[in-house]
């Protein structure tokens, strides 16, 4: 009895292939344009995070820590 639902199983999978119900189903027109949107966000995002970035990296804090860095690696004694 098991023998003849698994071959039952894979006939009904067999036959959903062939149908094509186990492709991707393709785009049909509808969403032309949605690529441009896409980047067109990922821009903006991109150019409020670099902001963010030259805010926060020409902040006082920041540029006399990286001061202070790059002073006590030039004056290293080797």
């Amino acid at each position: 009895m098991g023998r003849k639902v698994m071959e039952r199983s894979l006939g009904v999978l067999r036959r959903a292939w062939q149908a094509g119900i186990g492709t991707r189903p393709r785009c049909r027109g509808r969403d032309r344009g949605m690529t441009t949107s896409e980047y067109a966000v990922g821009t903006i995002a991109a150019c409020a995070f670099a902001a963010v970035l030259y805010k926060v990296v020409t902040s006082g804090a920041v540029l006399s820590a990286l001061q202070s860095l790059i002073k006590d690696a030039l004056d290293a004694k080797f």
